[in-house]
């Protein structure tokens, strides 16, 4: 029997991707509040969701090799721990911030978000009813949703994810129907969305472009390829991936697309790809030539979660602030204050949640179904 694999780094990977989202999130509120921003560079448009996909692609990751190191051990898997496990870890948070959002956030001043309104008062039960049902994502391209909880749509997609994996992983032969099963099941309530939304011709083609562009599960399935490589060993692969010349001339290639921000077809998958690279040499790799072990990083890794749901208000928060007591305070001394600050009170947000709100839970679901 195998023993169980630990992997450096993975903290370090949420804490980028966690911060890319941050900074996105932060230009794209400055944008809505008409703040002079540098919301136009490619750089801060696509850290979002770039930010979102690295997330996906180390989740999808991590969750196929704690899947198939499961069968590896004990010969099945247990589907019933693993939902409760994901349950455990992710909904509490959700369904904190779902409901701060729709019950308290909209009754505070300083919070106030231009257009929200119209997102409290309109479809509110149709909302309510697919947020409660964990289908965050199908509520967003339906509906939309407040500014404060709108990152929740890839709660949803992961959710999705979770739903189907464990399956194939526990039953390898069936995984052409079971895939074509959740695939019917997630366009046929697309439709049936649709058709109760009934919107034109027009707004439904939108509603399913966005859908699609956020659907992202073979993002999430290169991750479990990468972990596919992993536990069964295959060393022509990971031997051509881990040589030091492939890392260097990589990164060079990622940096180069990162910073300039070229757009192409299929471009989230093709950051995917870079994505896997990335996560197999800084959690595998003995000769990585990128480190991302140190306390600061940890400390942002561990909390990313939280980090990535709360930062949103923080931000708004902020703005609303600034815009209330300090109107005149414009600049570039405003744009490396807010920066300062939001990310500052983002990590003791997410700093305190995780210590007296997520730590008992997990401690808890720990000893209970286990990590």
């Amino acid at each position: 029997m195998k023993e169980k694999r630990y992997f450096p780094n993975l903290n370090g990977i949420r804490c980028i991707a966690a911060l890319l989202v941050v900074f996105h999130h932060l230009e794209q509120a400055k944008h809505s509040f008409g703040i002079a921003n540098i919301y136009e560079l490619p750089i801060i448009q696509h850290a979002g969701r770039l930010g979102v996909g690295l997330f996906f692609v180390l989740s999808g990751f991590l969750i196929t090799y704690l899947l198939l190191d499961e069968r590896g051990r004990f010969g099945n898997v247990d589907a019933k721990k693993f939902y409760l496990r994901r349950g455990f870890r992710i909904w509490p948070v959700y369904f904190l911030i779902i409901g701060l959002s729709f019950f308290v956030f909209p009754h505070i001043d300083l919070l106030y978000f231009p257009g929200t309104n119209e997102k409290l008062n309109v479809h509110v039960t149709e909302r309510l009813a697919l947020l409660l049902l964990v289908l965050p994502n199908f509520a967003f391209v339906l509906y939309d949703l407040p500014y404060w909880c709108a990152q929740t749509w890839s709660i949803g997609v992961e959710e999705q994810f979770y739903y189907l994996w464990p399956w194939l992983i526990k039953y390898p032969k069936k995984r052409i129907s079971i895939t074509l099963f959740f695939l019917s099941i997630t366009a046929l309530m697309l439709f049936a969305g649709l058709y109760f939304l009934d919107e034109t011709r027009k707004v439904e083609e939108a509603v399913v472009s966005t859908f699609l562009g956020q659907f992202r599960i073979q993002t999430m399935a290169l991750g479990g390829f990468c972990a596919w490589l992993i536990y069964h060993q295959k060393t022509k692969i990971l031997d051509f991936i881990f040589r030091k010349d492939t890392q260097i001339i990589v990164y060079i290639l990622l940096g180069i697309l990162f910073i300039s921000g070229w757009h192409f077809t299929g471009f989230l998958e093709v950051y995917a790809v870079f994505f896997g690279f990335f996560v197999l040499n800084v959690s595998c790799n003995p000769d990585s030539i990128i480190s991302l072990e140190n306390p600061v990083m940890n400390h942002i890794g561990k909390i990313s979660y939280g980090l990535y749901i709360y930062h949103v208000f923080v931000i708004v928060l902020l703005i609303n602030i600034f815009r209330r007591y300090a109107p005149a305070f414009t600049g570039s001394s405003y744009q490396v204050t807010i920066y300062v600050l939001t990310l500052i009170a983002s990590v003791l947000v997410a700093s305190l949640s995780y210590s007296y709100f997520e730590k008992p839970l997990l401690a808890y679901k720990d000893k209970r179904f286990g990590r």
